[in-house]
């Protein structure tokens, strides 16, 4: 579908925007927009996003999950729209900022998962290493030596 609409961006123009949102540091120093909409309603984004990341898992998970479902759907009819060809240069790079954006607000909500089983696993880490002590206590017979001793 290699094509330039007269009225909408050329074609380099358009690989020019589409290479720009692909690009694997696109998100480095942008910035998540203020609102968006989303099926019809808007979403004071940037907001959202610090709310739930100062908020440390407050933000009910479903909640977090619709967010970046949408987000990611919003994304994908930006760059359709961008790879149709069906708008001007003006309105590709509107579109291509918006979608950066949109991959700031989405990183920085993937990120929050991150943390959660980062905080997961050090704790399940932990309980296995006291689990390990304990079996070794038991093993070597200390156990009873400890509780003999009395409290340091």
């Amino acid at each position: 579908m290699a094509r330039a609409v007269c009225d909408g961006v050329k074609e380099y123009e358009r690989k020019q925007l589409l290479e720009r949102v692909d690009r694997e540091a696109a998100t480095v120093g942008a910035s998540v927009p203020d609102e968006i909409e989303l099926d019809g309603e808007r979403l004071p984004l940037a907001e959202f996003v610090f709310e739930v990341r100062s908020s440390e898992g407050g933000e009910s998970r479903e909640r977090v999950e619709w967010a970046k479902k949408k987000l990611r759907r919003e994304r994908l009819d930006r760059r359709q729209r961008i790879e149709d060809g069906e708008v001007s240069f003006e309105e590709g790079e509107d579109l291509a900022a918006e979608i950066i954006g949109i991959d700031r607000a989405l990183n920085a909500l993937e990120s929050l998962g991150e943390a959660d089983l980062q905080s997961q696993s050090e704790r399940s880490e932990a309980a296995d290493t006291k689990r390990w002590f304990t079996f070794l206590k038991k093993a070597l017979g200390r156990e009873e030596d400890t509780a003999a001793r009395g409290p340091k």
